[in-house]
């Protein structure tokens, strides 16, 4: 079954699609920020990394820029999952080597999609 660290300040989107991806056979870590989410994503090592941008402590940019200093922790794929919409931050997040982008809201489909399609190209490799 694969480990999910997903990463999200807000509470109820959070809890939310926690517990559809659970209901999808996933394992499911929460973290409330970017710091949190590091040392969680260290002790772990999970298949994934689903992540907002904008949060308190440490922003999801900051997580990704900072899980690419580490061997052991760069190639774990991660997806933000943001409210941020421009063009521009979509690009900025896929630069910083983002599997996927998925804006919210969005249908829990995409979402689902994007990770079953990181979860197989994985396999592949």
């Amino acid at each position: 079954m694969p480990t999910i660290v997903l990463v999200e300040d807000n509470r109820t989107i959070c809890e939310n699609t926690s517990e559809i991806l659970e209901m999808e056979g996933y394992t499911v870590i929460t973290a409330k920020n970017g710091k949190e989410g590091f040392q969680k994503i260290k002790n772990i090592l999970p298949d994934l990394i689903i992540c907002d941008i904008l949060m308190p402590i440490m922003n999801g940019l900051d997580l990704l820029t900072n899980l690419g200093r580490y061997p052991d922790l760069k190639n774990i794929p991660l997806i933000f999952y943001s409210a941020k919409s421009e063009k521009k931050d979509i690009q900025h997040g896929m630069d910083l080597g983002a599997f996927d982008y998925i804006v919210k809201p969005s249908d829990l489909s995409d979402l689902l999609a994007s990770i079953r399609k990181c979860l197989f190209q994985g396999k592949l490799s």
